[in-house]
């Protein structure tokens, strides 16, 4: 049997973990300390709350529950595979669920973008690329840049390895083994800026320490 590429698609995975009611578990942990990294980090790259932000992979609203209160009414739109994983994060993370309007959660596992608004400032895909291997993420890339050439900012994260040691598992500052072939993924600073190259991306890598060892990035 053909190991799936992310536990994400697993078939059930989805359903399961939300009637277990593990909406926050199944996004990677350190619930709370996440999500405050996540807008700090964006508000250190110039967001302010009048600022359209576009979260990629936002699961059950971890940084959603923190950005939807700080941005202007509207101004929050997220994607992920699964919708009623963002759905269940509406109802009961967010202080006022109301403020998030519930077309603003698109259902997206392919990087396909539909539904979203043409004009967005800011966007980030934290915890995303990790989970995924190298052909996707470089399909995501050239998606996203082809959809808004004009965006602002961009934020990824993505686990990193030495040159030669990629086809490895390696074990990342935090701890966490990762992988060639297998979640979580790993890269090297190289492959990485050719993807961003052959989607018109310049990326600049930052220096930010992140959980789990992950590299930020700016788009």
């Amino acid at each position: 049997m053909t190991r799936p590429t992310s536990p994400y698609l697993v078939p059930g995975f989805y359903d399961r973990a939300l009637a277990a009611g593990r909406h926050r578990d199944i996004v990677g942990g350190r619930w709370d300390e996440t999500g405050r990294l996540q807008l700090a980090l964006l508000q250190a790259h110039g967001l302010q709350s009048h600022h359209h932000l576009l979260d990629i992979g936002a699961g059950a609203l971890r940084l959603g529950c923190k950005a939807v209160p700080y941005l202007d009414y509207g101004h929050y739109w997220a994607t992920d595979a699964s919708r009623a994983l963002m759905l269940r994060g509406r109802e009961v993370e967010l202080p006022d669920p109301d403020r998030l309007p519930e077309d603003h959660l698109v259902e997206d596992a392919d990087f396909a973008f539909p539904a979203l608004p043409d004009h967005l400032d800011f966007g980030i895909a934290f915890g995303v690329f990790t989970h995924l291997p190298q052909e996707v993420t470089a399909l995501a890339l050239t998606r996203l840049a082809a959809r808004w050439p004009d965006l602002g900012v961009i934020l990824f994260t993505v686990f990193l390895v030495p040159e030669g040691q990629e086809h490895t598992a390696l074990r990342q500052p935090d701890g966490v083994v990762t992988h060639p072939d297998r979640p979580p993924y790993h890269l090297t600073e190289a492959a990485f800026r050719t993807m961003g190259d052959a989607a018109g991306l310049s990326l600049t890598r930052c220096p930010d320490r992140l959980p789990r060892g992950q590299v930020l990035w700016r788009a």
